[in-house]
């Protein structure tokens, strides 16, 4: 059963395959298809977790330096926001697909399906991947096991990987790299008027957080790399968004809660960074600690998402542009699979038809014209794969 690219997405976007939800019948469903095509696909269960898997397969000769055409199956939430028609069923208007996922990234997810028919027409020296993972939304967590996995299978190595990100098809070199915590600091209430004798948590913290503010004054102060200059912002920066914490003003506070990431250029050190909070958390947990051993900092990391550092001569890289014909310099700083991949062995890049603008918003789309132009993309990859 042959499909068309447009039938593939309208297929794809109609399963509600949010992150904190299951993407089994999407993966059932791919399964199924590609089987139809006599393509046998590999299915990957998520650790501790039955509800999700991810897929991948490969059409052609079991030769190794092929390419891998990556992409993710879950999408972010609909709730709360004001929709002008159905988010899971793709509606055309005005030269638009609409739909929750069509530009982030089922757009992209359906054209690499469909650039496996064609494949399965060509006489290719090298074969064509296809790795679709999960939990990429809540910090990419889902490609390492996927990678791991498809080495496991006996799948020949690619050389190449297109992560198919939303690009509008520009041939991205470079990602920012990030790296995040949830933060407890534990106190211990006394009454304020006698504080020297407690633990005030959300004080604590704020030692914590004056300190991303004194890192961030000094990345922001350093002349930037070569690499980082085509940033924006051209340096790394640490981020906090949420914090929670006491009980009442006149309490030293038991709890306090936060969130902290940094997203790093990709000759940053992230060791190195990791190594300096850490440090700093040591200090103020043993400043806890010392008034009452219950207090402390309790770390709890949320992602680690590797950046992606632009490659010199990149076979990725070459391949893309001989294709688009795009000589220019693209970099960005949303987190993606790209790293991962590049970690390794693969050279990447970033490719994919759509604008990162549209990506999580009410009424997201992708132009029809750049899903096509997508289409046409991947058909001149498949075709460098006979040669």
């Amino acid at each position: 059963m042959s499909l068309s690219a447009r039938q593939i997405l309208d297929q794809l976007v109609s399963y509600p395959t949010v992150s904190r939800d299951t993407n089994l019948p999407l993966i059932d469903w791919i399964e199924g298809y590609l089987a139809d095509l006599g393509i046998v696909a590999h299915r990957m269960p998520k650790r501790g977790d039955p509800s999700k898997e991810a897929i991948f397969c490969s059409v052609g000769p079991r030769v190794p330096g092929g390419v891998v055409l990556s992409g993710h199956t879950d999408v972010v939430p609909v709730e709360g926001q004001d929709w002008s028609s159905d988010p899971w069923a793709v509606s055309e208007r005005d030269g638009r697909l609409y739909g929750r996922g069509t530009c982030d990234m089922k757009g992209f997810d359906a054209l690499a399906l469909h650039a496996l028919q064609q494949a399965l027409e060509c006489d290719l020296k090298r074969p064509i991947q296809v790795a679709l993972s999960f939990d990429e939304e809540i910090g990419c967590a889902g490609a390492p096991p996927l990678i791991e996995a498809m080495a496991e299978s006996g799948l020949p190595k690619a050389a190449i990987a297109i992560i198919g990100e939303p690009s509008m098809l520009q041939c991205v070199t470079g990602q920012k790299g990030s790296a995040g915590f949830d933060v407890h600091v534990k106190g211990f209430e006394v009454h304020s008027s006698m504080m020297d004798k407690g633990v005030n948590a959300v004080m604590a913290a704020s030692r914590l957080i004056h300190w991303a503010n004194g890192k961030n004054d000094e990345l922001r102060a350093r002349a930037p790399s070569t690499v980082a200059a085509n940033f924006d912002p051209p340096f790394t920066t640490l981020h906090v968004g949420m914090i929670k914490g006491g009980t009442a003003q006149n309490i030293t506070a038991g709890d306090c809660r936060f969130g902290i990431d940094w997203r790093l250029v990709p000759d940053e050190d992230a060791d190195r960074l990791d190594g300096e909070f850490r440090a700093v958390v040591a200090e103020v947990d043993a400043a806890a600690k010392a008034i009452a051993p219950s207090a402390g900092v309790r770390l709890r990391p949320f992602h680690d998402v590797p950046a992606l550092v632009p490659e010199e001569n990149g076979a990725a890289e070459a391949l893309v542009r001989g294709i688009t014909g795009d000589n220019g310099i693209h970099v960005v700083s949303y987190g993606t699979e790209a790293g991962h991949f590049q970690n390794a062995g693969c050279s990447a890049v970033i490719c994919g038809p759509g604008d990162i603008a549209q990506a999580h918003q009410a009424d997201e789309f992708i132009a029809v014209e750049q899903f096509e132009a997508g289409g046409a993309f991947l058909a001149r990859v498949v075709e460098s794969l006979t040669k």
